[in-house]
């Protein structure tokens, strides 16, 4: 049994070259191999490694049937027909598996005996990092909400300055006289005139910052079921998510506060979804090998929408259950790359002060991948703290500007209106 949760899987069928005749049964990806399982015997009739893929094409058998083939190492060729929900589907997904590497050797090796202290330690600064970052942004988040209330006050006295006005015009000229509310009009459009400026340009703002990346991913996509999946690409923005083709034209963005639900199959699969009264949903499923890089990023933006499926639950319980191992090695080979590691010593005779650099390298291990992968999610996570605490400075900064020109206008207007209360007395 395969030691990888599926991925993927597909009914279809697989042409036996040694019978000449086709067996149904299904199709599935993994992690690591491509297999292919009978419906009757339940056995694994063809398996092998992603690695060992040379070429995927679209195909005609000589009965002419549409197929899907595989290529692999040693001239070896397999023919699968009768995919579905299609075989541009099964090949899209295949395709982006294979050309982004998902398992190349070196990201499943796990060092026999590394030590993975300098990876620690930077993992601890970045840990340290990221904490005070979040403690920063908790602070950044309450200073805004003390702005946002200010700017209701200076609003609410600008309303209450707007009525004082309007009683003294009227304390101030009868209301036999004709031109009365002459001065009062032209004072509301010159303030509806401010309010419409300084609305425009806290919006152009909000535009310009909120519109930065945060991680872009190759994916296979789809908006419907699975015979609609093709290439594209995944954009985090900070203010939103994008689907987009393979030539980086827009093809849904998903707005932050209007995206409903986040549903992760498994590390590589997730669908977003749009909830809609009285017309259907927008829902757009994304497939990606590189999905795990940004999954960090979607759990902080997105935490109380995104849902953890079943199938998630047991892809990651297999992987936990069944660590993986390199491809294409066996036992043997490993007993003898340990070996050969073992049988590599330093030279008994070295100069004082003259160590060459294979021989630092020895001494020092270098970081482990897993210690990588996992520094690479969280400085993704401390690139999303520190986008959202500028956009959130670039807001505030707006809004003091706001505060700035409204304390002035309403100390103006007081000054305006004491001086003519005082005419009136």
């Amino acid at each position: 049994m395969s030691r990888d949760a599926p991925i993927h899987t597909w009914p279809g069928s697989y042409y036996m070259n040694s019978e000449r005749r086709w067996e149904s049964g299904t199709l599935t990806l993994t992690r690591t191999i491509v297999r292919f399982i009978s419906s009757q015997s339940k056995e694994c009739i063809a398996s092998f490694h992603l690695s060992r893929i040379m070429e995927i094409k679209m195909e005609s058998s000589s009965f002419i049937f549409s197929t899907l083939t595989v290529l692999e190492e040693g001239n070896v060729k397999h023919w699968f027909g009768s995919l579905k929900p299609n075989r541009l589907a099964v090949f899209n997904v295949l395709e982006h598996f294979w050309r982004e590497r998902l398992l190349s050797p070196t990201s499943e090796v796990r060092g026999a005996e590394c030590q993975p202290s300098k990876g620690r330690e930077l993992i601890k600064l970045v840990a340290g990092a990221q904490r005070r970052l979040e403690d920063t942004g908790i602070v950044l988040s309450h200073q805004g909400e003390q702005f946002d209330n200010m700017v209701q006050g200076l609003e609410k006295i600008d309303s209450d300055l707007g009525v004082a006005d309007k009683f003294l015009s009227e304390l101030e000229s009868p209301s036999w006289w004709p031109f009365s509310k002459l001065n009062w009009k032209f004072q509301q459009d010159a303030k509806a005139e401010d309010a419409a400026k300084a609305a425009a340009a806290i919006s152009s703002g909000k535009v310009s910052s909120r519109s930065k990346v945060i991680a872009s991913i190759p994916a296979v996509l789809s908006k419907g079921g699975d015979s609609e999946l093709k290439p594209g690409c995944l954009v985090v923005l900070v203010s939103s998510l994008e689907a987009q083709d393979t030539n980086c034209h827009l093809l849904h963005r998903f707005e932050r506060n209007e995206i409903d639900e986040i549903r992760v199959h498994n590390p590589y699969e997730i669908t977003v979804r749009q909830r809609f009264i009285g017309k259907p949903d927008i829902c757009y499923r994304f497939l990606s090998a590189k999905m795990p890089e940004v999954l960090s990023v979607l759990e902080m933006q997105y935490k109380k929408k995104m849902e953890l499926t079943r199938e998630y639950e047991a892809f990651k319980a297999t992987q936990l259950a069944s660590p993986s191992i390199k491809e294409g090695t066996n036992w043997n080979e490993e007993a003898g790359l340990m070996q050969r590691c073992q049988d590599t010593e330093l030279p008994v005779e070295v100069p004082a002060g003259e160590l060459s650099q294979l021989q630092v390298q020895v001494l020092q291990p270098s970081v482990s991948q897993a210690e990588a992968q996992e520094l690479k999610q969280m400085l993704m996570q401390l690139k999303n703290l520190a986008l959202e605490a500028e956009t959130e400075l670039e807001r505030q900064d707006e809004v003091l500007d706001v505060l700035t020109s409204s304390t002035d206008r309403a100390t103006m207007q007081i000054g305006k209106h004491t001086y003519r209360m005082r005419k009136l007395l």
